[in-house]
């Protein structure tokens, strides 16, 4: 004959449910941040970095395996353009991969024709393939491409690695972008 359960031992019961369940759904929005969405490009901070509403709220969008010229540099400002046309106020998916060190989503961004943000940046000659953060060779292949029809950045006789930059400007004691 099974024991009949005490009304101590019912409310730990219950507790204890409600504890496991509450600890999933936290479990869920903890790694909520790692699932794709959709949403309206509200801002354009520059050639890389884009502000997207997920829901009612503006998330920082870095994008993955490209990183365009510093506003300062040449065509610093021709990168920001391009992705100000081809994204701003239009609804874009976002690929999540990572988070960065300033909290920042990592990802890819996909336009509403279904290509790829990222690598039209690289195509295009406004962005370098960030090897340092990203192994797909595909980018290579994009820039190597851009490199040879000397596209953008690459018309210039030595452009300047935005990472290269951004060191010597903190090296200077300025304040790197």
């Amino acid at each position: 004959m099974p024991r009949r359960m005490t009304g101590t031992r019912v409310t730990w019961t219950i507790v204890g449910l409600l504890l496991a369940a509450l600890g999933g759904l936290v479990y869920q929005q903890k790694d909520a941040w790692r699932a794709p969405f959709t949403g309206r490009v509200v801002t354009v901070a520059d050639g890389d970095t884009l502000g997207v509403l997920r829901g009612a709220r503006e998330v920082r969008v870095r994008l993955y395996g490209v990183d365009c010229p510093e506003r300062s540099q040449p065509h610093g400002v021709a990168a920001k353009q391009f992705t100000s046309a081809h994204c701003f106020n239009r609804d874009v998916e976002v690929k999540v991969l990572d988070k960065d060190r300033y909290g920042r989503i990592v990802g890819e961004v996909i336009l509403p024709d279904g290509s790829s943000l990222n690598r039209l940046l690289v195509e295009a000659g406004l962005a370098w393939w960030y090897r340092q953060y990203s192994k797909d060779r595909s980018f290579g292949e994009l820039e190597a491409q851009a490199r040879k029809a000397r596209r953008g950045l690459w018309a210039d006789r030595n452009p300047e690695p935005p990472w290269e930059y951004r060191e010597r400007e903190r090296e200077r004691g300025g304040r790197a972008p």
